[in-house]
């Protein structure tokens, strides 16, 4: 049975620090919250801050959060958990909790990455549709982020042929981020597929949750398929968490300086990855 203490922990600390934490204490949960601040403090990247704010967890508040998540559909997959992604697992910032609507299928089901800016030029835009439902029909998981454009239409092709896509959003899964992306949500849920986050369900959309998400996007996937981007554009995220993870990094020989930039970087032109 999952304990809150877990999800509360998980909700305040980084992936790294979770492990540091479990280990100082034996993966004793009892320990970690039987602790006083200088026995927190001797944790490697806990300080006063931290500290403060596992001592002063209100346990019944998140457990009386957690029962309406549950009741809203949400599930809880933690590092312990099967259903819990064996490739995001080897992330050493995995999150400790995964919070999704829908289905997590097994790991025998590939993901592919397919990300790029929310103004794409037409043929982009047709290519992310055209690869979406491309990869879907081949029985892998298309994974993007729900944003407008490139995201959007990716996921609007794993559809269209009935396929499994993945969202994996900024904000939580009850605050759809963004909101006119609901239908489109369902959509994904009604398909088998999956709405996924790592801060709490009912959080809203932050900047830092939409940069940290992309390195779930990578994680999950066998590789990253960048359509396109300008060289500053928020999708290059997705490009240096790729590298960060040695996934291989794949473009359309677009005009996009982000696109130039990969290619010229060593990324593979799309048509090693469609022939």
């Amino acid at each position: 049975m999952l304990d809150p203490r877990w999800v509360a922990l998980s909700l305040n600390l980084g992936g790294k620090t979770f492990r540091t934490l479990l280990a100082h204490f034996q993966h004793d949960l009892d320990a970690i919250f039987a602790a006083d601040e200088p026995e927190l403090r001797q944790v490697r990247g806990i300080g006063q801050k931290i500290s403060q704010a596992i001592l002063t967890l209100n346990m019944d508040q998140i457990t009386q959060r957690m029962e309406h998540w549950f009741t809203c559909g949400v599930q809880i997959a933690t590092w312990n958990d099967e259903q819990y992604p064996a490739s995001l697992k080897q992330l050493d910032d995995a999150p400790p909790s995964l919070f999704y609507r829908g289905a997590l299928h097994d790991d025998a089901h590939i993901g592919y990455a397919i990300v790029g800016t929310r103004n794409p030029t037409q043929t982009a835009l047709e290519e992310s549709s055209h690869l979406g439902s491309m990869l879907a029909q081949q029985g892998h998981i298309v994974i993007s982020g729900l944003a407008y454009g490139v995201d959007k239409s990716a996921h609007i092709g794993a559809l269209a042929v009935e396929g499994v896509t993945y969202a994996i959003l900024g904000s939580g899964i009850l605050n759809v981020y963004p909101q006119q992306h609901e239908p489109l949500a369902e959509a994904i849920l009604g398909y088998k597929g999956a709405l996924i986050c790592e801060v709490a369900p009912d959080a809203p959309v932050s900047t830092a949750g939409l940069v940290a998400r992309n390195r779930l996007i990578i994680g999950m996937s066998e590789a990253l398929i960048m359509v396109e981007s300008a060289i500053d554009g928020g999708a290059m995220h997705t490009v240096r968490f790729a590298k960060q993870q040695n996934k291989p990094v794949y473009t359309l020989p677009l005009s996009a300086s982000g696109n130039q930039a990969i290619l010229q970087d060593g990324g593979l032109d799309i048509s090693l990855f469609t022939s």
